[in-house]
């Protein structure tokens, strides 16, 4: 085929050597057409699958798993309902991962699981979405804070994937925190703010004895007012029966006094620059104040004078 502008005769008579150049000239000069593509989610590995369907399973109830299931346009086998959650969900992005090749099964089970308005609280969704991204971090995608699935940079190892994962909120999830201690400090440990975490968290274990005693005050006053041995004590945390038993009535009642004492005050009343709590404190902190809620949880409160 002879290029436009060359008659059929200056054509045929071309020197070989120039008809060779002019032929790379054209096809260096003529754009190649693209087809666009679709981008591709590249397939997930087993563990990947299995660890992050462990984490979604703990979010939803066996008779949700249906509907989530019938998203990725596959169906459960016979028997397969009796199954764990996780191997459930885990099954069922195998099937539709080996049918497409891709991984786009496992990104639209997240996304369905971690829709806001699946959970009870924010506090509840923070923690699901951190320990999701824990793991899919590794592979180049996180969960956002809507529940919705985006690309990321990959995480070269584990470590560097919880510490990018939320790695505070993963952490007390790990330590099983009571919510209670979640609830008063949410916002500020989204923003790694340890400082006003302890504060906010060392409130909320006065708010709860203030609720049960149905009495004023704060810090070590309305601790010795409610909790002591020489108070009653008002709020009992067992049947004070045993030695023993009184014994741990005042160790827990000290320790509600030196958590108010040791961070509360400080907090307060110091300039924050001047009062830094580090990430390991702030774990601690919010371990102990989780104990001390449980342990209210289950105190009875008596009656003036009650033995």
């Amino acid at each position: 085929m002879r290029p436009p502008g060359f008659s059929s005769q200056s054509w045929d008579t071309f020197p070989a050597d120039r008809m060779k150049a002019g032929q790379a000239l054209i096809s260096e000069t003529i754009p190649v057409m693209v087809q666009p593509t679709t981008p591709v989610v590249p397939a997930f590995s087993a563990s990947t699958v299995e660890q992050v369907c462990k984490v979604l399973a703990d979010a939803v109830t066996g008779p949700q798993i249906p509907n989530l299931i019938a998203a990725l346009k596959v169906s459960e086998s016979s028997g397969d309902e009796q199954n764990a959650k996780w191997k459930r969900l885990f099954n069922a992005v195998a099937a539709r991962q080996n049918q497409q090749q891709d991984g786009r099964p496992l990104l639209r089970l997240i996304s369905e699981v971690m829709a806001p308005v699946r959970f009870a609280s924010h506090a509840d969704l923070d923690a699901t979405r951190a320990l999701v991204n824990e793991r899919l971090l590794l592979s180049g995608y996180q969960v956002r804070e809507d529940g919705k699935v985006g690309r990321a940079r990959p995480a070269a190892t584990l470590t560097e994937a919880q510490q990018r994962a939320d790695d505070l909120r993963a952490e007390l999830a790990r330590r099983s925190v009571h919510p209670d201690v979640l609830r008063f400090c949410r916002a500020e440990l989204l923003q790694q703010n340890y400082f006003h975490a302890v504060l906010e968290a060392s409130k909320s274990v006065a708010d709860k004895l203030r609720t049960l005693s149905a009495m004023a005050g704060d810090g070590t006053p309305l601790v010795d007012a409610t909790c002591s041995l020489g108070s009653g004590p008002r709020v009992a945390f067992n049947g004070l029966a045993t030695e023993w038993e009184r014994s741990e009535q005042t160790g827990i009642a000290t320790l509600m006094k030196g958590l108010f004492s040791t961070f509360r005050n400080p907090a307060a009343h110091a300039p924050r620059v001047l009062w830094a709590t580090s990430r390991t404190d702030a774990l601690d902190m919010l371990t102990l104040a989780s104990m001390l809620h449980r342990r209210l949880d289950d105190a009875t409160v008596r009656r003036p004078g009650q033995q």
